[in-house]
């Protein structure tokens, strides 16, 4: 589908309006700490490790030291990983797509572990367990 040139010259104006924000001006990855490090253009340094963003769990650290900044500074590409994160979204905590991020979450709340659960899953254990369901 071509863009018009109202289009481009639109989304150059937000792009304009997103790197006043920040963007990133330098990226690493420290093998020490196993984070990624960006700097931006603010002045500000953010390091998250890379194992909680998609596409960068697992990777070497060969892989993950191969950061590309987009032209605008708003993107980091890994290019042996396909894989490409959004700088404003890491701002706001959210690294991966909403479908890989609500997979996450979900398995975080799945394992989540309470003396209450506990005490009731032992309480239901001493009964014989969970009572079966009925027709």
């Amino acid at each position: 589908m071509p863009s018009t040139e109202q289009e481009f010259d639109q989304s150059e104006k937000r792009m304009q309006v997103l790197r006043q924000a920040g963007h990133a001006v330098s990226a690493r990855y420290d093998r020490r700490s196993s984070r990624v490090v960006v700097n931006l253009s603010t002045g500000v340094q953010v390091a998250f490790p890379a194992a909680l963003a998609e596409g960068l769990a697992g990777a070497s650290p060969a892989d993950l030291s191969a950061i590309e900044i987009s032209p605008s500074g708003l993107g980091l590409h890994w290019p042996s990983l396909d894989a490409d994160l959004y700088v404003p979204s890491l701002l706001v905590g959210i690294f991966g797509s909403r479908h890989w991020m609500a997979a996450q979450l979900g398995a975080a709340g799945g394992k989540s572990r309470s003396e209450a659960k506990t005490a009731s899953s032992r309480e239901n254990g001493r009964k014989g367990g969970r009572p079966r369901k009925t027709a």
